[in-house]
């Protein structure tokens, strides 16, 4: 098994997290800063896919508390599609459910006592490694 990506598309930052090459557990990774380009946005994220050798890429979709597609989820749905295009045949791009993975890793951070400042600037890798966490352990 190849490893897989864990991607938190948020309006300012993009978490990344890595799978380990056996599937079990899920690390986080990196945060890219948004630019003004999805597309080039895209195309970090498809790099770092690469860089990882992960084939496939899990987008977290942000669903209501009812399990509804809101208007979040919808955004997230449409930029899904577009990082399935550009990532072509070679990566294989899905979602799963991240509903509250957020407030897992911020309430995580805060637990070990990590300032404001310093969560900020991680908290979203630690939410795409919650989420993949989740996804590996989901029955399939």
């Amino acid at each position: 098994m190849s490893r897989i990506l864990g991607v938190d598309l948020g309006a300012r930052r993009i978490g990344l997290a890595l799978s380990d090459p056996s599937g079990v557990t899920a690390s986080p990774h990196a945060v890219i800063e948004r630019s003004d380009s999805r597309e080039h946005d895209h195309r970090v994220v498809l790099e770092a896919a690469r860089a990882a050798e992960a084939d496939r890429i899990v987008v977290g979709l942000p669903l209501s508390l009812s399990g509804g597609v809101g208007p979040a989820a919808r955004a997230v749905l449409e930029e899904v599609e577009e990082l399935r295009a550009a990532a072509g045949d070679g990566v294989a791009v899905e979602t799963f459910d991240e509903r509250l993975t957020t407030v897992i890793a911020e309430r995580s951070l805060v637990e070990a006592g990590m300032r404001r400042a310093a969560r900020r600037r991680i908290v979203d890798k630690v939410a795409a490694a919650v989420m993949l966490q989740s996804y590996l352990e989901a029955p399939r």
